[in-house]
């Protein structure tokens, strides 16, 4: 098989750029005042590919009990712990954990821990932990459920307000999406004032499409009517396994409230289709969204002021699920390998739809 290695590098980097609006300093979730993100990753080759991502609102740690939160589920066929209340309350109460599907549970008692340590819970008689998760299984021994309560607290209390770490981190280290490998990504945009920021784990299938472009894992990466792969480039020909589920997390600093967090969650959604997602009966699919200063008398949101904040969630993102595949790298798992995205092909082929310029004269992307 010919060698897939290359440098992670964000899309942006390679000149994909999605959709009008400015980003953040980081292009990240964390360009959101007040969000950190933390990863603790878990790597045994090839029995192991896991960890735990977790997305800490600092309000939550600075004496508010809740923020406000809106909840979209895609397609059901997942274990998000916690959904109900969110669903019935429209509010967080603690940081948002990422896992993998069997060791969602002892996350969520290890969160629980976590939260009941801080100030202002010393009384505190009900939690409603919220930890999402997709299937890791392939490249992972999923059964192990290696996840313990100190690689929990390890990721909240070492999560930061820096750019987090992307594709094979956390709860991306695992993972698989739109016949590659998948895992962690984030972007953020710029709109009216606020920052809207996602965080993205990625593990389902479909056809990989960028910027419009489909790259299909199973033909070279070409679609049917292309030419044939310029000497020298990756060979993806072999169909690689796919995942199941998205998680995604959208963070603003406007103010809304869950009725209209619901709303973007919807559009964070949505934005799955422009990469190529299938929708797979046996897919989790699931948004959350949280507004950091939730909507209050004294500043709000009109809901026909929305559309902006729409727009700048979907392109987020769209971004952050390309920017996932993008850092990955090729992983040799527990039942199978999943091969990165290879980056020269996939300009090859937005050159050739004119989606992108030709290339100049410098060197070849590695």
């Amino acid at each position: 098989m010919t060698n897939h290695s290359r440098q992670p590098r964000r899309v942006r980097d390679l000149g994909i750029v999605v959709g009008p609006l400015s980003t953040g300093p980081l292009n990240a979730i964390t360009d959101v005042p007040g969000v950190r993100v933390g990863h603790t990753t878990i790597v045994d080759p090839p029995r192991l590919h896991t960890g735990v991502t977790a997305i800490v609102p600092d309000a939550l740690e600075q004496g508010r009990s809740s923020l406000p939160c809106g909840l979209f589920v895609g397609n059901g066929f997942g274990k998000l712990i916690g959904a109900t209340q969110v669903a019935e309350l429209g509010a967080v109460e603690t940081p948002i954990l990422l896992t993998a599907t069997l060791s969602a549970f002892r996350a969520a008692d290890a969160l629980v821990t976590h939260v009941l340590a801080g100030p202002g819970h010393e009384e505190t008689r009900t939690l409603n932990p919220v930890v999402g998760e997709t299937n890791d299984g392939r490249l992972s021994d999923i059964r192990a459920r290696p996840i313990t309560e100190a690689h929990v607290l390890a990721a909240l209390d070492g999560a930061t307000s820096d750019l987090p770490g992307e594709g094979c981190v956390g709860a991306g280290a695992g993972t698989m999406a739109l016949g590659f490998k998948g895992g962690i990504g984030t972007s953020s945009r710029v709109v009216g004032g606020w920052t809207v920021g996602v965080l993205v784990q990625s593990n389902f299938s479909g056809t990989l499409t960028v910027r419009g472009v489909p790259i299909r894992a199973d033909d070279g990466g070409a679609p049917a009517a292309a030419a044939p792969p310029a000497p020298g480039a990756p060979d993806v020909a072999a169909l690689q396994p796919e995942g199941n589920s998205c998680m995604i997390v959208v963070a603003t600093d406007a103010p809304l409230d869950a009725r209209q967090l619901g709303r973007v969650a919807r559009r964070a959604v949505f934005a799955m289709a422009r990469v190529g997602s299938d929708f797979a009966g046996g897919s989790g699919d699931y948004a959350l969204a949280f507004s950091t200063p939730g909507a209050s008398a004294s500043g709000s949101v009109d809901d026909a002021d929305l559309d902006p904040v729409f727009a700048a969630t979907m392109d987020a993102v769209e971004e952050a699920l390309l920017n996932s595949l993008f850092m990955a790298t090729t992983t040799v798992g527990h039942r199978g390998t999943a091969t990165a995205v290879p980056h020269a092909l996939v300009l090859d082929r937005l050159r050739a739809a004119g989606v992108l310029p030709q290339p100049s004269t410098t060197g070849p992307v590695s």
